[in-house]
């Protein structure tokens, strides 16, 4: 699963300004912005396409169109997330200072795709039922945990957690690197990236994002 929410836009105004230094055409511009509003011209978004049409070199306005939000998501999907080094930042909760700050649930995982009707060949359990054990695991280390002040117990809860477990981080993107991951994930098979480019596709003038070229 993935859930993306407080999603913020700006840097508009900065990047058409910029767009149009190499050729100081800021005349031709028919943007307008106030304060909590704006309006793109179809001159500025023509030339936008265009530039976007014409490569990575050439559309370096798009690295100015700055995109915040809330995303909670597997830890095996940041994995994956984290290959896009640049133009991207991202606050965490914290596994190391916060693991122990509630209890543990099914649902603070990724686990819509266990199996959980029939147990697995040579197992007793079936694939949520092994889950389930994990959670009743992390529960009775972090009871230790909270009784003791031991750090052994606490190591349990770091070292027992599954890649499935959910974690939110603020991030900051901007609309090249979206570009990169919106054609590089689009096809992917993790749920994950689909809901991600989903997400994409709803930005303000997406297009530019996920036009072919």
């Amino acid at each position: 699963m993935i859930f993306i929410e407080k999603t913020e836009v700006g840097g508009w105004e900065a990047a058409i300004r910029g767009m149009r230094n190499p050729m100081n055409s800021w005349d031709k511009s028919d943007s307008l912005f106030w304060p909590g509003h704006m309006q793109i011209g179809k001159a500025d978004l023509d030339l936008m396409k265009r530039l976007v049409a014409s490569g990575t070199d050439h559309s370096k306005f798009m690295r100015f169109i700055i995109v915040t939000a809330d995303i909670t998501a597997p830890l095996y999907w940041y994995k994956e997330y984290e290959t896009y080094k640049v133009g991207t930042v991202s606050n965490s909760c914290s596994t190391m200072h916060k693991i122990q700050a509630k209890e543990f649930t099914i649902d603070d995982f990724s686990h819509e795709h266990l199996l959980s009707d029939e147990p697995i060949p040579t197992r007793i359990y079936s694939a949520e039922g092994m889950m389930e054990a994990t959670v009743e695991n992390l529960n009775m280390f972090r009871k230790l945990y909270l009784e003791t002040k031991d750090k052994c117990y606490w190591w349990q809860m770091i070292q027992l957690l599954p890649s499935s477990y959910n974690q939110k981080r603020t991030v900051l993107l901007n609309y090249a690197v979206l570009r990169n991951m919106y054609h590089a994930r689009k096809n992917h098979k993790l749920d994950e990236w689909h809901q991600f480019c989903a997400w994409i596709e709803t930005l303000p003038f997406s297009e530019l994002i996920t036009v072919e070229v």
